[in-house]
């Protein structure tokens, strides 16, 4: 082996060995890839009863809770004047509808939180938009402290007006889903806007269908 020869080889193996080294360090610096954490209240568990309540549905008649015992249901809260979260709730509740039709009977309980405005006649509008089959998707309204204790102190969800607003006004609310069992229970709250929590919603609703929870 000539010296040039040598010299080359040398450098090659320098380069090398430097290559390596470097795809070591930066190895050893970037955090491992850790699995999105599920959200501990999507978790299939046990929150409490859901609320007591007596509120009109957009066909006009009277609903409460004790009409939806033994059944499986999901909550929502919306209003018709909105134009932020809930046209994507009501568009993912209509989603929801039709993949777990084939699975079971599984209700869905729109409750207005601007019962002021929203009559059963604006309800049955808003409904239709979104394709309600009114045996499956009920659209509640009722007497304003009703529903505000309806959110906030039995499902433990936000509603409140946003001061300054008067013509149109802005409601914050919650845009969790709430999964409801036949016996009452509150089993889970999702985050209606994430695809996954979307997902464990569906996951769980049929565990609920099959007796398995």
């Amino acid at each position: 082996m000539t010296q040039r020869h040598f010299a080359l080889q040398v450098t090659v193996g320098s380069v090398l060995f430097t290559v390596l080294v470097a795809l070591v360090i930066h190895q050893l610096r970037t955090p491992a890839a850790v699995p999105p954490r599920q959200p501990a209240l999507e978790r299939l568990a046990r929150y409490g009863p859901a609320p007591d309540f007596s509120l009109v549905e957009r066909s006009g008649r009277a609903v409460s809770a004790r009409d939806l015992r033994g059944q499986i249901w999901i909550a929502d809260f919306i209003y018709t004047k909105c134009q932020d979260t809930c046209p994507l709730q009501s568009r993912a509740m209509a989603a929801l509808q039709s993949d777990l039709k084939a699975h079971g009977e599984v209700r869905s309980v729109s409750i207005t939180v601007d019962p002021l405005t929203d009559t059963p006649a604006l309800l049955s509008q808003y409904a239709d938009r979104y394709g309600a089959d009114p045996e499956r998707w009920l659209f509640l309204t009722g007497e304003l402290q009703q529903i505000r204790r309806i959110v906030q102190d039995g499902f433990r969800l936000s509603a409140a007006p946003v001061d300054g607003q008067t013509a149109d006004p802005v409601i914050f609310h919650s845009a969790r889903f709430v999964l409801v069992d036949r016996d009452g229970e509150i089993r889970g709250y999702y985050d209606s806007n994430d695809p996954q929590a979307l997902k464990r919603l569906r996951k769980n609703a049929r565990s609920l269908l099959a007796g398995k929870a």
